[in-house]
């Protein structure tokens, strides 16, 4: 199961392997972790049985996410879930990083605790820190950084699935996080994300002026066969990809850009990045969905000069995990919290005010 952007950690299932690495994976080379070889007299069998049976600490569904992700070969090709494995085929589970010792240690780094009690905790993520270990950052995450912070707390064992983080963000995504500290609050809080209970809105420049004040997207959020680090939108009646749907509406305009609050309906990889460049708006300085490039305004210099700059002052996409609401698992009472925009958007969204108020609007694309 995965929210946004957000993947959201299921607190039973094993969570070392099978999910996709976190995006700053530039390689896209595969790496085998486990390889079986079909017994001779073995009977057809779905691959995703076949391999739950052979690694029992995985779910037969998230199993069928990796096949779904391109994970899972057969005879070294990648194969949907419902392959039937014949006797002698080799089947791989090939995931977009080597192995590695997932052991999480504590390592004393900056996290902004926004509140915190004896069975939950939220964190405001700052851009540029990776959530979770992963293809080229076993140290230095969010998660590193919460083994340490918890490091009195006898009963809290960052290697645990059963506790920790809930739910994951890009790691040049900022905003709030939530954090189980006992199994019981994992569960809980990880039924509510499940249910879609809760709630959480972002914060987004988006490139092109908005033709409507509000909308809704609806749209399957597939891995990209054409590159693997990116995730695409499929038509909800093909059959690829898991259900996502975005709500957004407009804050404020800018004529080229606009900022706009997305609500997730469902919570997918990369969901609004994905979703706001199937409507043609991608996120402002989001170099992998096409958001670094000048997509919308003028041809002068100046105009050109003032995107790189603006591109400098933000260097990321424009997205901020800015609300997020739910139940507390103990006292069932409704928690609610709300971060700032972090200085580098801000200082974007600022530059934009000043750069309108010497525009004509007239000459605004209506997009």
């Amino acid at each position: 199961m995965q929210i946004e952007d957000d993947t959201l950690l299921n607190p039973i299932e094993d969570e070392t392997l099978l999910t996709p690495a976190e995006d700053d994976d530039e390689t896209g080379q595969l790496y085998e972790h486990f390889r079986f070889v079909a017994d001779p007299g073995m009977a057809p069998l779905r691959v995703d049985k076949f391999m739950s049976e052979k690694l029992p600490h995985s779910s037969r569904n998230r199993i069928q996410n990796a096949a779904d992700s391109g994970f899972v070969h057969v005879n070294d090709r990648p194969v949907k879930s419902n392959y039937k494995v014949r006797p002698g085929d080799v089947v791989t589970l090939m995931l977009d990083r080597p192995r590695h010792d997932t052991s999480i240690v504590a390592e004393d780094l900056p996290i902004n605790v926004v509140y915190e009690d004896q069975d939950i905790m939220v964190v405001n993520k700052a851009a540029g820190m990776v959530v979770h270990p992963g293809a080229g950052n076993f140290t230095g995450t969010l998660v590193n950084a919460i083994a340490w912070h918890l490091r009195d707390l006898k009963s809290y064992d960052p290697n645990d699935p059963e506790v920790g983080l809930v739910h994951r963000i890009d790691k040049d995504t900022s905003g709030l996080l939530v954090v189980a500290k006992t199994p019981q609050a994992k569960t809980s809080l990880g039924v509510q994300f499940f249910n879609k209970t809760t709630h959480r809105s972002y914060n987004a420049l988006v490139w092109g002026n908005l033709v409507e004040d509000e909308g809704r997207i609806e749209g399957n959020i597939a891995r990209d066969p054409k590159d693997r680090l990116r995730m695409t939108v499929m038509s909800p009646d093909s059959g690829i990809g898991k259900e996502a749907v975005t709500h957004w509406h407009v804050i404020e305009r800018f004529g080229y850009v606009t900022l706009i609050e997305c609500r997730l309906e469902t919570g997918r990889t990369h969901q609004i990045r994905a979703h706001m460049k199937h409507i043609g708006h991608p996120l402002f300085g989001d170099e992998r969905y096409g958001g670094m490039e000048i997509l919308r305004g003028e041809r002068s210099a100046t105009y050109k000069a003032f995107i790189q700059n603006c591109f400098k002052t933000c260097p990321r996409q424009a997205l901020h995990a800015r609300t997020l609401g739910f139940v507390h698992p103990k006292t069932k009472q409704q928690m609610d919290f709300t971060s700032d925009l972090p200085q580098d958007l801000d200082q974007l969204i600022q530059k934009w005010r000043g750069y309108i108020k010497g525009t004509t609007r007239d000459t605004f694309e209506e997009r």
